[in-house]
């Protein structure tokens, strides 16, 4: 009995402990707080291990350091553009961006994204061309090659990367690549022996633990992307495996957008990959020239803008708002998961309201039930405030794009919920560009030539067992 009641006041303590530290040193949103202390308060053991896996904060923890060197020039850029934007001197290179510099500020004070005007961008919205492009790309690979993705299977797609880099590293380019260690949990450890037997460095991000445990197993590395020699740059929403060359009979044909850069913008993605290297292989990259060798190549204005659970801010998130806020015309938004917070929703619903026609495109099917019904309750929410909401038939939609009034747009790996904006870590590129802008929108109205348009009458129509469905997937919503 001694040893039972010493137990018991142990967790009563831990318990009030927890909840002092969630009240005053997590500054969670309310909802949140009340949820984490009425778990603990119900199920005290459970509860004080599912808040160890699931509730804890990261944006205290330093996860992502610089080197001095890297760390001094990076900021001299940043303090140089802030200050021209201060004096009200910063030019974009084409005057009908300039009505967007306040955008531009808020990633450049929020995120540190120097705004560059001097890129070259080729759009991808299918998984073949995108990938004979970037393995013709890496072929050419003289220096380095640095990935990251979030999933990374093992089929053929996988090989046939794999044999790429096997081939570079053995020709003495430097190969590194970065998964996520829950989305390629499928990886096998003969996969990954072979790659480093044969010369490629290969490291997961937030791996599990002794035993399989893995305390960051909620935050994941979201981001896709690819740097070549450091002049060419891949980001957007294809990982590597055969579903996304639409190969899996469940999906069908795999509609994606990904972007192909050259220009000093590549500066900005090989220094989030260096970053997120730095981190999971405890071997650091330091600065060093090569790994920056951008040349000007075009004229497309372009900020890369990374958000993730070690920020207080929602970077990405606040750049959709601001967006979403500075149309006149038109907003076109395609994304597989829709289930914003109340803040993206309101700035939605209010545009919708005011004239600006606002249209959604979503998948027909789930890859993540809950999520798909979840989303489905959102977009009927949406029609009603007079938005058009068209549900796309040829196979899964997985784009991550908004396009605003035909001359700004955002791509990048941040989905429309509550998952991307504060759980994961993602990476987009908003683009300041009328000629990139009408490209996003013309496959748009090209998809909605391949979906069927979402009325209110048909959404009022469906069954009792799908508004069970999408009551419970709303409930559920800001964990998913």
């Amino acid at each position: 009995m001694g040893i039972l009641t010493f137990l018991f006041a142990f967790i009563i303590v831990m318990n009030i402990l927890l909840g002092i530290s969630i009240v005053f040193l997590e500054r969670k949103n309310p909802p949140s707080t009340w949820a984490w202390l009425m778990v603990l308060l119900f199920i005290p053991i459970l509860g004080f291990i599912l808040y160890l896996i699931f509730g804890r904060s990261l944006y205290r923890k330093r996860i992502f350091t610089w080197d001095r060197k890297t760390w001094i020039a990076f900021r001299k850029s940043v303090k140089d553009q802030m200050g021209v934007f201060h004096n009200h001197q910063f030019r974009f290179n084409n005057p009908n961006m300039q009505e967007y510099s306040d955008i531009a500020y808020l990633h450049l004070r929020n995120d540190d994204a120097v705004l560059t005007q001097d890129n070259n961008v080729q759009i991808f919205t299918d998984g073949k061309e995108k990938f004979d492009s970037l393995i013709e790309d890496l072929e050419k690979a003289e220096d380095h090659i640095h990935l990251q993705y979030y999933i990374i299977r093992n089929d053929e797609l996988g090989q046939r990367i794999a044999r790429t880099l096997i081939r570079k590293a053995k020709q003495g380019v430097e190969v590194r690549v970065l998964y996520d260690d829950l989305g390629s949990r499928s990886l096998s450890k003969k996969f990954l022996h072979k790659l480093r037997k044969e010369g490629v460095q290969i490291e997961a991000f937030f791996p599990s633990t002794f035993l399989k445990i893995n305390f960051e197993i909620n935050y994941r590395n979201h981001r896709k992307a690819a740097i070549i020699d450091g002049r060419i740059a891949y980001i957007g929403g294809f990982n590597i495996g055969d579903e996304y060359l639409g190969k899996k009979k469940k999906f069908g044909y795999w509609r994606d957008t990904h972007l192909r850069i050259e220009g000093h913008a590549v500066n900005s993605i090989q220094t989030r990959f260096v970053l997120d290297w730095n981190h999971a292989s405890r071997r650091d990259i330091l600065y060093n020239k090569r790994y920056y060798n951008a040349k000007p190549s075009g004229n497309v204005g372009m900020q890369i803008v990374s958000s993730g659970p070690d920020s207080e801010l929602e970077q990405i998130k606040y750049g959709y708002i601001k967006m979403i806020l500075s149309a006149k015309e038109y907003i076109y938004i395609q994304t597989p998961y829709f289930i914003p917070d109340n803040s993206l929703f309101d700035a939605l619903r209010i545009a919708a309201f005011s004239g600006v026609k606002v249209r959604l495109m979503i998948p027909n099917k789930p890859d993540h039930p809950f999520v798909y019904w979840a989303t489905l309750s959102y977009s009927g929410e949406l029609l009603a405030a007079g938005a058009e909401v068209y549900i796309y038939q040829n196979g899964f939609l997985h784009a991550k794009t908004i396009v605003v009034d035909g001359k700004i747009a955002s791509v990048g790996t941040a989905n429309i919920d509550v998952r991307s904006f504060q759980l994961n870590f993602e990476v987009n590129a908003f683009i300041y560009d009328q000629e990139i802008s009408k490209q996003l929108v013309d496959a748009f109205n090209q998809d909605i030539k391949l979906s069927t348009q979402m009325t209110e009458k048909l959404y009022n129509k469906r069954t009792i067992g799908i508004r069970f469905k999408e009551s419970i997937s709303r409930l559920i919503s800001p964990v998913l």
